[in-house]
């Protein structure tokens, strides 16, 4: 977690950043490691690209490598209870081997370049997954499952 209380709604790029890099030297996971990211993904323009800037720092050239989807395109935002809702929806992408999709999206913004699973799920093997959560204030919740290997 980290928190970075700049401003109410308007999200930064420092405290996310650093919740994910803290998240994955917690997990002990290399960038190379994760292969689905569920966005924290609100629809908004401001944090939507955000985010991927967010995404495109920790990961650097892995970034392409990622698949990256938002869950709460279809549960909606449940605001405090969207981290549990996305958590189970990571768990069973993994365990399933299923990209979520992310729907409700017409056109992608240029700057988001990177693999968006859009509409339909696809098959992937998910060998580990992060789930972003960026709250209001500045709070920024990060979790990282990875497969069990047993």
């Amino acid at each position: 977690m980290s928190a970075d209380a700049a401003d109410l709604v308007a999200p930064t790029i420092e405290g996310p950043t650093a919740a994910v890099r803290a998240c994955l030297a917690d997990a002990k996971l290399s960038v190379a490691d994760v292969d689905y990211v569920n966005a924290h993904g609100t629809g908004t323009v401001a944090n939507d690209i955000a985010e991927i800037r967010i995404i495109k720092s920790v990961f650097g050239h892995e970034a392409k490598n990622l698949s990256i989807s938002s869950t709460k395109s279809m549960h909606g935002h449940a605001l405090g209870a969207s981290g549990a809702l996305e958590l189970i929806a990571v768990i069973e992408a993994i365990r399933c081997g299923i990209v979520p999709p992310t729907v409700n999206i017409e056109e992608l913004d240029p700057e988001c370049d990177l693999d968006v699973t859009l509409h339909h799920a696809r098959d992937r093997l998910i060998r580990a997954a992060v789930s972003n959560a960026f709250a209001f204030g500045g709070t920024n919740a990060i979790v990282a499952v990875k497969k069990f290997a047993g």
